[in-house]
């Protein structure tokens, strides 16, 4: 008979290797993302409590029409912020270009010299970059949620009405505010954790991950972007990296399963 201590290690143990598979990860990810969206959807004044707290609302005009609402938001105008967040905008795409280079080196190699799995980290990066912040969110998502930025709802100083996340009924003809593409390329960021020797990632994971998070702060700071562009932008990349994973962790298992024996 098992002791409850053994019990407790096995189950432990069948835990990590279950949350080892990017299959699980997947699952789990894409689950808090459409929760996360429910509750953006149906909760509305938790974006509109974020972008009043760095909303600076100011005195209209007389030309200005009666009831209309104007002001700022004043963290868009400081220097060191906007430079901070020119630097970061192009960075996911800076070590992007890295990490191809990377690629490129490895499958110089032949023999003992190359690494399958240096080409398959690299390439499932890569792959990630390309579908999730290039292609699903600012090709498609961007385009098609017609959802206006918040310093351009008659809330914060513009013209058009708020939406609520998911509401795909705005008044934005491109580039929109659902969701945040920068927010986006630093999930990538934060995925490339993984990709870090395993002793190494307790030291430079969290500020990997804590870095990849100034830049969602930075764009709803500057009514970029409302808090759930923001998250659920971060969210997807990691969503599309453990899809990714696990489309590339499924093909090598068939293509083993194909390989002939020397029974």
């Amino acid at each position: 008979m098992n002791s409850p201590s053994r019990i407790v290690l096995e189950w432990r143990a069948a835990t990590r290797r279950l949350f080892a598979r990017p299959a699980v990860w997947f699952v789990v990810l894409m689950l808090l993302w459409w929760l996360l969206l429910a509750v953006f959807y149906l909760v509305p004044e938790i974006d509109l409590a974020v972008a009043r707290a760095f909303f600076e609302e100011a005195a209209c005009g007389q030309a200005v029409e009666e009831g209309r609402v104007c002001g700022s938001f004043p963290y868009g105008t400081q220097v060191l912020f906007v430079v901070i967040r020119q630097i970061l905008f192009y960075l996911p795409s800076l070590t992007a270009i890295y990490i191809l280079y990377r690629l490129i080196a490895n499958l110089q190699h032949h023999g003992a010299t190359y690494s399958p799995r240096k080409t398959r980290d690299y390439s499932i990066a890569l792959t990630s970059f390309l579908i999730g912040p290039y292609v699903l969110v600012n090709l498609l998502l961007k385009e098609i949620s017609d959802r206006p930025r918040p310093y351009q709802t008659d809330l914060f100083g513009g013209r058009n009405v708020f939406m609520p996340a998911g509401d795909f009924q705005g008044a934005c003809t491109g580039n929109c505010s659902f969701i945040s593409g920068e927010a986006a390329g630093a999930g990538w960021m934060a995925c490339l954790v993984v990709m870090l020797p395993k002793p190494l990632r307790a030291v430079l994971g969290p500020p990997l991950i804590a870095v990849s998070l100034i830049s969602p702060a930075l764009r709803t700071s500057f009514g970029g972007h409302y808090l759930s562009d923001v998250t659920l932008g971060w969210l997807s990349s990691l969503v599309v990296y453990a899809g990714i994973a696990a489309c590339f962790e499924m093909s090598q298992r068939r293509r083993k399963r194909k390989q002939p024996t020397n029974l």
